[in-house]
């Protein structure tokens, strides 16, 4: 993973500015957009996601599960940080002194998956979210963090996102289903079709 960018400066001295009672919000540049923005709308999820994996790692009890969440929740402040600024042309200095998503933070999610999932058996239906509270809040947190997927790539239709930024969202979701899994130890339920049918 590269180093922080030198210049990224957060200083949160006042709570309230008034500066978005009008409607507005200022991206990461400065400029003024309004709050119903689809970039404001793709960042907005991503916190949302953020908050529900808080929760989630409230029920992890010491181990690699709860580990990995508080890693991931630093890394879903990169993509939120990401995507508040819209990427310039990449022969464009901007490009290369921003904070951006990585190769690396997509790959370190794949390395998780497939440890995981390896030690879990094959699944032979699709799995009703529940069990344990950690499951069951990292089954929530992968729905969102679905919808932020789906809000990104919506936005990737109209205007540049970094293409890690989606990539990583998508293994996360991944990563979150199987985690979900491993938190249930095997007493997960499945679904039967149509076994509610009279």
């Amino acid at each position: 993973m590269s180093a922080p960018n030198d210049d990224i400066v957060v200083r949160l001295d006042r709570i309230y500015t008034r500066g978005g009672d009008l409607g507005e919000t200022s991206l990461g540049d400065g400029h003024r957009v309004a709050k119903h923005n689809p970039r404001v709308g793709a960042y907005g999820t991503v916190d949302e996601l953020n908050a529900a994996l808080g929760v989630a790692r409230l029920h992890a009890a010491d181990g690699s599960i709860g580990v990995w969440v508080e890693r991931i929740q630093n890394d879903l402040f990169d993509v939120g940080a990401d995507l508040c600024v819209p990427p310039p042309p990449e022969d464009d200095e901007r490009h290369r002194s921003r904070l951006r998503v990585s190769p690396e933070q997509v790959a370190w999610l794949e390395e998780r998956i497939d440890e995981v999932n390896g030690a879990l058996p094959p699944l032979t239906s699709f799995v009703v979210p529940g069990g344990t509270p950690l499951s069951a809040h990292l089954h929530v947190a992968r729905t969102i963090c679905r919808r932020a997927e789906r809000d990104v790539v919506a936005l990737s239709a109209q205007e540049p996102v970094t293409p890690e930024v989606i990539a990583y969202l998508n293994r996360l979701s991944d990563l979150l289903f199987v985690l979900a899994r491993a938190a249930n130890e095997g007493g997960e339920a499945l679904w039967s079709p149509g076994a509610g049918r009279a």
